[in-house]
């Protein structure tokens, strides 16, 4: 189960700078009945469900379902990625990771809500796809479900104990710099150590990993959330947050997560090729 990531949000100042267009092919790769695209898909969104909070407001959670293996589109908040009703801005991603990644964000609405619905919709490679979010009592979530839902844990009585990980931003939230720039970051994080650490197994040599045998344990790591992506160097490299068999990924078969420093601290420095404005995440999670 994962927490709210932190964020910082990068202004990058403009300097001389090149960019290259790139062309596009779609792969298509054939494991038994699945056909899973490099690039060239679209993106559905999805309501995960939602949750009361303290205030009497409740949080509407949305996910989303990014179809490319490879493929991380940018798309701004606009037209083609939008809430309604307004404003369109939420805080939902505008940079899309490959593959399944649940609970990215969640929408606040107010206590008198009532049967009204949150759309978000998002529109790639020319299709547009929407997720309707409400207060139905049977998408009620809680920290138990989202455990179910990321990581396949809760069934036994040490598993319900588990809380989710607890991570912070250290420093500034905001920071400008020139393209080309190193700049550092440092977060801290900590975890209970429920589920004990285990590296990601297959149940079935060669094939994916299932949902309950991805990686175990405390891993933290920095990814673009708004901004264009590739445009972002990280050092040292981070590992993919995204479900991805193939390597550097929890679901990878034999990943572990990697050893704890011992004072909880996950420095990292970002470089950036283009100017624009960029959020940052760092995201502390433990199964799933």
């Amino acid at each position: 189960m994962r927490v709210n990531p932190a964020r910082s949000r990068i202004r990058v100042a403009a300097a001389l700078s090149a960019a290259a267009a790139l062309g596009l092919l779609a792969v298509a790769a054939v494991s038994g009945q699945t056909i899973i695209y490099s690039r060239g898909q679209n993106i559905a969104p999805v309501f995960e469900g939602w949750e009361r909070n303290p205030d009497g407001t409740f949080s509407i959670w949305f996910g989303y379902m990014n179809r490319n293996m490879d493929e991380k589109p940018h798309i701004p908040v606009g037209p083609d990625n939008r809430l309604e009703p307004a404003p369109f801005d939420r805080g939902q991603p505008t940079y899309f990771q490959p593959r399944r990644n649940r609970y990215v964000f969640a929408a606040e609405v107010p206590a008198d809500f009532g049967d009204r619905e949150v759309v978000w919709t998002v529109t790639a490679h020319g299709k547009a796809e929407s997720a309707y979010g409400s207060l139905r009592v049977d998408y009620i979530v809680d920290n138990l479900m989202k455990m179910m839902d990321t990581g396949g844990l809760g069934v036994t009585e040490l598993e319900q104990k588990n809380q989710p990980p607890t991570v912070a931003v250290l420093g500034d939230a905001r920071h400008t710099v020139r393209v080309g720039e190193a700049l550092s970051l440092n977060a801290t994080a900590s975890d209970d150590g429920i589920p004990e650490p285990k590296a990601a197994a297959s149940l079935w040599p060669g094939l994916a990993t299932p949902i309950k045998d991805n990686s175990w344990g405390l891993r933290v790591a920095w990814l673009v959330y708004r901004g264009v992506g590739e445009e972002v160097t990280f050092d040292p490299e981070q590992f993919k947050t995204y479900p991805d068999y193939r390597g550097n990924s929890p679901w990878t078969p034999g990943w572990g997560p990697p050893p704890l420093p011992e004072d909880g601290r996950f420095p990292v420095t970002a470089t950036f090729a283009e100017p624009g404005e960029y959020v940052l995440r760092v995201l502390a999670h433990h199964v799933g």
